[in-house]
Protein backbone atom coordinates (compact mmCIF):
# COMPACT_ATOMS: atom_id res chain seq x y z
CA UNK A 1 0.00 0.00 0.00
CA UNK A 2 1.44 3.32 -0.58
CA UNK A 3 2.66 5.55 1.97
CA UNK A 4 0.51 8.57 1.50
CA UNK A 5 -0.13 10.71 3.92
CA UNK A 6 -3.70 12.12 2.92
CA UNK A 7 -4.70 8.10 2.97
CA UNK A 8 -7.33 6.91 5.48
CA UNK A 9 -6.98 5.38 8.34
CA UNK A 10 -3.17 6.46 8.22
CA UNK A 11 -3.58 8.98 11.93
CA UNK A 12 -5.55 5.79 13.17
CA UNK A 13 -2.42 3.74 12.58
CA UNK A 14 0.18 6.46 13.59
CA UNK A 15 -1.45 6.37 17.32
CA UNK A 16 -2.18 2.96 17.61
CA UNK A 17 -1.10 2.06 21.33
CA UNK A 18 1.70 -0.32 22.29
CA UNK A 19 -1.25 -2.92 23.39
CA UNK A 20 -2.41 -2.50 19.41
CA UNK A 21 1.07 -3.15 18.18
CA UNK A 22 1.12 -6.39 20.33
CA UNK A 23 -2.35 -7.76 18.45
CA UNK A 24 -0.83 -6.66 14.88
CA UNK A 25 2.06 -8.47 15.87
CA UNK A 26 -0.15 -11.08 16.48
CA UNK A 27 -1.54 -11.15 13.27
CA UNK A 28 0.87 -10.81 11.07
CA UNK A 29 1.03 -14.48 10.74
CA UNK A 30 -2.40 -14.74 9.82
CA UNK A 31 -2.50 -12.24 7.45
CA UNK A 32 0.21 -13.84 5.34
CA UNK A 33 -1.87 -16.82 5.06
CA UNK A 34 -4.92 -15.50 4.26
CA UNK A 35 -2.82 -13.36 1.51
CA UNK A 36 -2.87 -16.40 -0.64
CA UNK A 37 -6.78 -17.25 -0.21
CA UNK A 38 -7.92 -14.20 -0.92
CA UNK A 39 -6.03 -14.20 -4.46
CA UNK A 40 -8.14 -16.84 -5.53
CA UNK A 41 -10.71 -16.55 -7.79
CA UNK A 42 -14.01 -17.86 -7.09
CA UNK A 43 -13.85 -20.18 -10.56
CA UNK A 44 -10.33 -22.15 -9.23
CA UNK A 45 -8.94 -20.54 -12.28
CA UNK A 46 -5.50 -19.55 -13.24
CA UNK A 47 -3.69 -17.29 -10.25
CA UNK A 48 -1.52 -14.10 -11.90
CA UNK A 49 1.40 -12.42 -9.72
CA UNK A 50 -0.78 -9.34 -10.50
CA UNK A 51 -3.93 -10.15 -9.51
CA UNK A 52 -2.42 -11.03 -6.08
CA UNK A 53 -0.31 -7.95 -5.97
CA UNK A 54 -3.56 -5.86 -5.95
CA UNK A 55 -5.33 -7.40 -3.36
CA UNK A 56 -5.43 -5.67 -0.41
CA UNK A 57 -4.32 -6.78 2.91
CA UNK A 58 -7.10 -5.09 5.59
CA UNK A 59 -5.33 -4.23 9.20
CA UNK A 60 -7.63 -3.64 12.28
CA UNK A 61 -7.00 -1.31 14.98
CA UNK A 62 -8.97 -3.91 17.77
CA UNK A 63 -7.00 -6.07 20.18
CA UNK A 64 -7.12 -9.50 19.53
CA UNK A 65 -8.82 -10.33 22.67
CA UNK A 66 -8.09 -14.27 23.11
CA UNK A 67 -3.99 -13.53 22.73
CA UNK A 68 -4.13 -10.92 25.81
CA UNK A 69 -6.17 -13.86 27.91
CA UNK A 70 -3.98 -16.58 27.04
CA UNK A 71 -0.86 -15.09 28.09
CA UNK A 72 -2.25 -13.57 31.19
CA UNK A 73 -3.41 -16.92 31.92
CA UNK A 74 0.02 -18.45 31.27
CA UNK A 75 1.45 -15.94 33.48
CA UNK A 76 -0.94 -16.21 36.14
CA UNK A 77 -0.36 -19.60 35.79
CA UNK A 78 2.89 -19.85 36.21
CA UNK A 79 2.87 -17.59 39.47
CA UNK A 80 0.55 -20.24 41.13
CA UNK A 81 3.39 -22.46 40.26
CA UNK A 82 5.94 -20.26 41.53
CA UNK A 83 4.07 -19.85 45.34
CA UNK A 84 3.04 -23.81 45.13
CA UNK A 85 6.92 -24.39 45.28
CA UNK A 86 7.76 -21.66 47.56
CA UNK A 87 5.12 -22.93 49.82
CA UNK A 88 6.58 -26.13 49.68
CA UNK A 89 9.92 -25.45 50.24
CA UNK A 90 8.65 -23.22 53.17
CA UNK A 91 6.74 -25.82 54.43
CA UNK A 92 9.92 -28.53 54.32
CA UNK A 93 12.10 -25.98 56.01
CA UNK A 94 9.81 -25.62 58.97
CA UNK A 95 9.48 -29.25 59.04
CA UNK A 96 13.00 -29.75 59.05
CA UNK A 97 13.71 -26.63 61.76
CA UNK A 98 10.65 -28.30 64.01
CA UNK A 99 12.80 -31.76 63.82
CA UNK A 100 15.58 -30.03 64.68
CA UNK A 101 14.23 -28.48 67.51
CA UNK A 102 12.59 -31.84 68.81
CA UNK A 103 16.05 -33.59 68.65
CA UNK A 104 17.70 -30.69 70.32
CA UNK A 105 14.84 -31.00 73.19
CA UNK A 106 15.31 -34.33 74.30
CA UNK A 107 18.95 -34.02 73.51
CA UNK A 108 18.94 -31.82 76.51
CA UNK A 109 16.48 -33.41 78.24
CA UNK A 110 19.10 -36.44 78.37
CA UNK A 111 21.37 -34.16 79.92
CA UNK A 112 20.29 -33.17 82.59
CA UNK A 113 19.02 -36.27 83.36
CA UNK A 114 22.36 -37.85 83.34
CA UNK A 115 23.69 -34.73 85.55
CA UNK A 116 20.82 -35.22 88.01
CA UNK A 117 21.72 -39.06 88.16
CA UNK A 118 25.80 -37.99 88.56
CA UNK A 119 25.06 -35.29 90.96
CA UNK A 120 22.69 -37.66 92.91
CA UNK A 121 25.29 -40.30 92.83
CA UNK A 122 27.55 -37.96 93.78
CA UNK A 123 25.89 -37.08 97.19
CA UNK A 124 24.89 -40.44 97.85
CA UNK A 125 29.54 -41.56 97.69
CA UNK A 126 29.88 -38.22 99.69
CA UNK A 127 27.88 -39.85 102.70
CA UNK A 128 28.94 -42.87 102.50
CA UNK A 129 32.10 -41.88 102.91
CA UNK A 130 31.34 -39.29 105.91
CA UNK A 131 29.12 -42.70 107.16
CA UNK A 132 32.58 -44.44 107.27
CA UNK A 133 34.98 -42.25 108.59
CA UNK A 134 32.42 -41.13 111.25
CA UNK A 135 33.65 -42.88 114.44
CA UNK A 136 30.78 -45.27 115.98
CA UNK A 137 29.50 -44.19 119.20
CA UNK A 138 28.84 -46.09 121.75
CA UNK A 139 26.66 -46.26 123.99
CA UNK A 140 27.32 -44.81 127.16
CA UNK A 141 25.63 -46.27 130.08
CA UNK A 142 23.51 -43.80 132.56
CA UNK A 143 25.85 -42.63 135.68
CA UNK A 144 24.16 -44.55 138.74
CA UNK A 145 25.02 -42.59 142.00
CA UNK A 146 25.13 -43.91 145.72
CA UNK A 147 22.36 -43.36 147.47
CA UNK A 148 24.33 -41.34 150.25
CA UNK A 149 25.67 -38.24 151.04
CA UNK A 150 28.61 -38.33 148.50
CA UNK A 151 26.24 -39.64 145.85
CA UNK A 152 23.65 -36.96 146.89
CA UNK A 153 26.30 -34.35 146.17
CA UNK A 154 28.12 -35.80 142.86
CA UNK A 155 24.61 -36.26 141.29
CA UNK A 156 23.64 -32.70 142.70
CA UNK A 157 26.90 -31.36 141.04
CA UNK A 158 26.55 -32.96 137.55
CA UNK A 159 22.86 -31.37 137.59
CA UNK A 160 23.57 -28.24 138.25
CA UNK A 161 26.89 -28.29 135.70
CA UNK A 162 23.87 -28.54 132.94
CA UNK A 163 21.84 -25.80 134.38
CA UNK A 164 24.77 -23.77 135.06
CA UNK A 165 24.59 -23.14 138.72
CA UNK A 166 27.94 -22.56 140.42
CA UNK A 167 29.17 -24.99 143.39
CA UNK A 168 31.91 -26.93 144.21
CA UNK A 169 31.52 -30.33 146.50
CA UNK A 170 33.18 -28.57 149.44
CA UNK A 171 31.26 -25.69 149.19
CA UNK A 172 28.38 -28.00 149.36
CA UNK A 173 29.91 -30.60 151.68
CA UNK A 174 30.40 -28.09 154.61
CA UNK A 175 27.42 -25.99 154.34
CA UNK A 176 25.12 -29.57 154.09
CA UNK A 177 27.31 -30.27 157.62
CA UNK A 178 26.68 -27.60 159.24
CA UNK A 179 22.83 -26.81 158.58
CA UNK A 180 22.06 -30.99 158.76
CA UNK A 181 25.00 -33.12 159.67
CA UNK A 182 24.07 -34.72 156.38
CA UNK A 183 20.24 -35.90 157.45
CA UNK A 184 18.04 -35.66 154.75
CA UNK A 185 15.59 -35.80 156.88
CA UNK A 186 16.38 -33.33 159.41
CA UNK A 187 13.67 -30.57 160.43
CA UNK A 188 14.24 -27.02 162.38
CA UNK A 189 11.19 -26.71 164.89
CA UNK A 190 12.82 -23.71 166.87
CA UNK A 191 14.19 -20.72 164.65
CA UNK A 192 11.98 -17.99 163.53
CA UNK A 193 10.83 -19.47 160.14
CA UNK A 194 9.15 -22.64 162.79
CA UNK A 195 7.59 -19.77 164.31
CA UNK A 196 6.50 -18.37 161.24
CA UNK A 197 5.21 -21.53 159.97
CA UNK A 198 8.03 -22.92 157.47
CA UNK A 199 10.17 -24.96 158.91
CA UNK A 200 14.10 -25.35 157.77
CA UNK A 201 13.86 -28.97 156.39
CA UNK A 202 16.41 -31.09 154.45
CA UNK A 203 20.29 -31.30 153.96
CA UNK A 204 20.75 -27.81 153.52
CA UNK A 205 17.56 -26.82 155.74
CA UNK A 206 15.72 -24.76 152.78
CA UNK A 207 12.02 -23.56 153.98
CA UNK A 208 9.05 -24.56 151.40
CA UNK A 209 8.46 -21.41 149.65
CA UNK A 210 12.23 -21.05 148.63
CA UNK A 211 12.25 -24.44 147.29
CA UNK A 212 9.21 -24.11 145.79
CA UNK A 213 10.61 -20.55 143.86
CA UNK A 214 14.58 -22.35 143.08
CA UNK A 215 13.13 -25.58 142.36
CA UNK A 216 15.52 -27.38 138.98
CA UNK A 217 13.45 -28.62 136.46
CA UNK A 218 14.69 -32.16 135.96
CA UNK A 219 14.76 -32.97 140.17
CA UNK A 220 11.96 -34.44 142.32
CA UNK A 221 9.70 -31.31 143.55
CA UNK A 222 9.38 -33.51 147.05
CA UNK A 223 11.39 -30.97 149.39
CA UNK A 224 12.93 -33.81 151.71
CA UNK A 225 14.32 -35.41 148.19
CA UNK A 226 18.29 -34.83 148.71
CA UNK A 227 19.31 -34.02 145.52
CA UNK A 228 16.12 -31.90 144.72
CA UNK A 229 17.32 -29.48 148.53
CA UNK A 230 20.70 -29.32 147.44
CA UNK A 231 20.05 -28.00 143.98
CA UNK A 232 17.09 -25.81 144.70
CA UNK A 233 19.77 -24.47 148.08
CA UNK A 234 22.35 -23.97 145.66
CA UNK A 235 20.40 -21.99 142.81
CA UNK A 236 19.21 -19.93 145.34
CA UNK A 237 22.38 -19.40 147.36
CA UNK A 238 24.03 -18.49 143.41
CA UNK A 239 20.88 -15.93 143.35
CA UNK A 240 21.83 -14.42 146.66
CA UNK A 241 25.37 -14.53 146.64
CA UNK A 242 27.11 -16.14 144.13
CA UNK A 243 27.89 -19.09 144.80
CA UNK A 244 27.07 -22.05 147.44
CA UNK A 245 31.03 -21.76 148.11
CA UNK A 246 30.32 -18.07 149.51
CA UNK A 247 27.90 -19.42 152.15
CA UNK A 248 29.54 -19.72 155.59
CA UNK A 249 26.76 -19.43 157.76
CA UNK A 250 22.66 -19.51 158.51
CA UNK A 251 21.76 -17.98 154.55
Amino acid sequence: MPKNSNTPGHSRLTKLTKQHKIALAGVATLGAAALAFSAVPGDAGTTTSDAAASTKIAYSTEPIKGVKASVTDQLAGAGVKTEAIQAKADAKAKAAKAKADAAAKKKAAAEAAAKKKAEAARKAKKAASRSAERPKIQPVAATTYANNLNGWINHALAIMKQKGIPGSYNGLYKNIMRESSGNPSAINGWDVNAVNGTPSIGLLQVIQPTFNAYHVSGTSTNIYDPVANITAAANYAADRYGSIDNVNSAY
